[in-house]
């Protein structure tokens, strides 16, 4: 893996003014560039913008007054989420060529209605927001692991409301870019150029304020991490380590922060129902083969539910949010402590998400139930402050 390098500039078009804004764009081929740039004019019309992208060749006609910058060594960066190498390089060129905010956008974005994407310029730009984040508007069963342990966690710990905590297409300030880039550099240095970075923990540990813009459905990059497991290994385990590193933040009682446009979830149409069967047998083989590792993990309590889970039938199998809130909770304590290997461990989380996902599916109530699973993240908060605290007082 290459390591970060300061970004070379390659100028299109003469820089007339500093320029208002950074557009951070990730890997794309020629036709993606001009896909984009097509979409965005509108967007980013009368504004002057530096554009920085990881490629090989600068166009010779941008769509804009802008000077467009190729980093020296391109970063072998995911195209489907961002990574510390990703944020420090936008920190870098916004400091070099002063630009006081960033629009960064994920792969695909020119499937974005113009009209969400000018909002959120607006916000940072006009509003002077520090962190702008999307509330993609999704089918009901998109996005859930983000639904389901990364968004409730985060607005349970760090006091704010948000759907995204991980965006592909987000905007900040300047000073949000330098607290990124601190970050950043901790893991770049450790030569993690990879490495996610949570934005949300970032502003909110910070005081900066935080707004979200509804966005219109959008297509979505695929993951080059198509194995639940893995998956589960490289996004909630780098939350499980932000949530670590901000203990000391997260266990002080807070009120909620205000988020500008946070607003409940609003599904699309419902697709046709997943294979939930599938999802039920997994669990119940994980329930064979996993229970000695869950119960180093899990109190009694949580093992006698899925005791009683293993045996419903498909049309009444449902796992309680209680339960689910406990599962994580407790997994959670269990990274902290090392209780067994990290991947191991979340490795036998997923067939317990797969539990709470098909009791979900069949349940109907959409919106409200994943509602009310944020709502009871935030009731049982104070289980997790106390076994944070003095875990010895369980010991399974």
């Amino acid at each position: 893996m290459s390591t970060t390098a300061a970004p070379q500039p390659s100028t299109s078009a003469p820089q007339a003014t500093a320029p208002a804004l950074l557009l951070a764009l990730p890997p794309l081929d020629a036709e993606q560039l001009r896909a984009a740039f097509s979409h965005l004019r509108p967007v980013l019309a009368g504004l002057p913008v530096l554009v920085a992208y990881l490629g090989e060749e600068v166009p010779a006609d941008l769509p804009f007054s802008a000077v467009a910058v190729t980093p020296a060594a391109a970063i072998p960066s995911a195209r489907w989420i961002h990574t510390a190498a990703e944020y420090l390089n936008a920190y870098k060129l916004m400091n070099e060529y002063q630009a006081p905010r960033c629009l960064m956008l994920g792969s695909e974005s020119w499937t974005l209605a113009p009209q969400n994407l000018r909002t959120m310029v607006t916000a940072v730009m006009e509003n002077e927001t520090d962190l702008v984040l999307p509330r993609y508007t999704t089918s009901p069963h998109d996005a859930l692991v983000n639904n389901t342990i990364l968004a409730p966690v985060t607005r349970a710990l760090f006091s704010i409301k948000v759907h995204t905590p991980q965006p592909i297409d987000l905007a900040f300030s300047m000073r949000m870019a330098e607290r990124l880039a601190s970050t950043a550099q901790r893991f770049t240095a450790a030569n993690q150029n990879d490495a996610l970075l949570w934005p949300v923990g970032e502003a909110a540990t910070a005081g900066f304020n935080t707004q979200e813009v509804a966005m219109d459905t959008r297509s979505f990059p695929v993951p080059e991490v198509t194995d639940l497991t893995q998956l589960l290994t490289l996004v909630a385990g780098s939350l499980f380590s932000d949530v670590e590193t901000r203990a000391t933040y997260w266990q002080r009682a807070r009120t909620q922060a205000t988020v500008v446009g946070s607003e409940p979830l609003v599904f699309s149409a419902e697709p046709p129902r997943p294979d939930v069967t599938t999802m039920i047998e997994t669990f119940r083989i994980g329930y064979k083969n996993l229970s000695e590792i869950w119960s180093l993990v899990l109190p009694p309590n949580s093992l006698l539910g899925l005791k009683k889970l293993s045996i419903l039938e498909e049309q009444s199998f449902f796992m309680p949010d209680a339960l689910w809130v406990r599962i994580v909770y407790d997994f959670l304590l269990a990274w902290r402590l090392r209780t067994i290997n990290r991947a191991h461990l979340l490795g036998a989380l997923a067939p317990l998400y797969l539990a709470w996902v098909a009791g979900y599916i069949l349940g109907g109530r959409k919106e409200a139930h994943i509602e009310a699973l944020a709502a009871a993240f935030d009731s049982d908060k104070p289980y997790l402050v106390s076994r944070w605290r003095w875990p010895d007082r369980f010991n399974p």
